[in-house]
């Protein structure tokens, strides 16, 4: 894939205490791989509230919808933990708690545990290719030295099941609110409306029991 000019890629823009407005989008799927709606401006819901999910239908007016970030920053940080040719790279800060890592291997990431990575448990190349599917961007590796954080994909964004969005491909975002080390080719962002780090996704889907059944 050539790598687009920054007027070339798509763009997100966060609407104050509204929705995201998103220009240039080439794909925009739902959690089953339907492909949506993606032509033009398209407008996603962030509230948690439409009725039309993913797109919003204005609900955020009538939920009192804050997009305020209201994280506490001090645990911003990235730790390494150093394996046999491979470090892992991980900032519990941004992660969005889908679990994708610890479905994927298990015997490295170890919910519950402490310390909650083992970077010896499985070889270099099963590690990068679980770390790869992390869509918040929490989890990086570096190889050599040489830290790898994105993986120049073509640009979209998938629906996630009860969910973020997982946007992929390197989509313009207007934020501040990047974390340490935060990869700008692929992150995770708040459809539930209870992210305190937004516009990022903090998990909170699962602790308010967000669902959407149409996506």
């Amino acid at each position: 894939m050539a790598e687009k000019t920054g007027s070339e890629r798509p763009r997100i823009t966060p609407r104050g205490n509204g929705p995201l407005l998103v220009k240039g989008l080439p794909l925009l799927r739902s959690s089953k791989g339907e492909q949506l709606k993606s032509d033009g401006t398209i407008v996603l819901c962030r509230c948690g509230g439409s009725a039309n999910k993913p797109y919003c239908d204005g609900t955020h007016r009538k939920n009192g919808f804050a997009d305020a970030n209201t994280a506490e920053r001090g645990a911003d940080r990235t730790e390494a933990y150093a394996g046999p040719g491979v470090t892992i790279l991980d900032n519990r800060f941004l992660c969005a708690h889908v679990g994708a890592c610890t479905d994927g291997l298990a015997e490295v990431f170890k919910y519950g545990e402490e310390p909650w990575i083992d970077p010896g448990a499985a070889d270099a190349e099963r590690i990068c290719e679980a770390i790869r599917c992390c869509p918040s961007g929490a989890l990086a590796y570096a190889l050599g030295g040489k830290e790898e954080r994105d993986y120049g994909r073509d640009p979209a964004i998938t629906v996630s099941k009860d969910g973020p969005y997982f946007v992929v491909g390197g989509a313009e975002l207007e934020t501040e609110a990047w974390g340490q080390g935060a990869s700008r080719e692929h992150y995770a962002l708040c459809r539930c409306g209870a992210s305190k780090n937004k516009p990022f996704c903090d998990g909170s889907h699962g602790a308010i029991g967000f669902t959407d059944e149409k996506n």
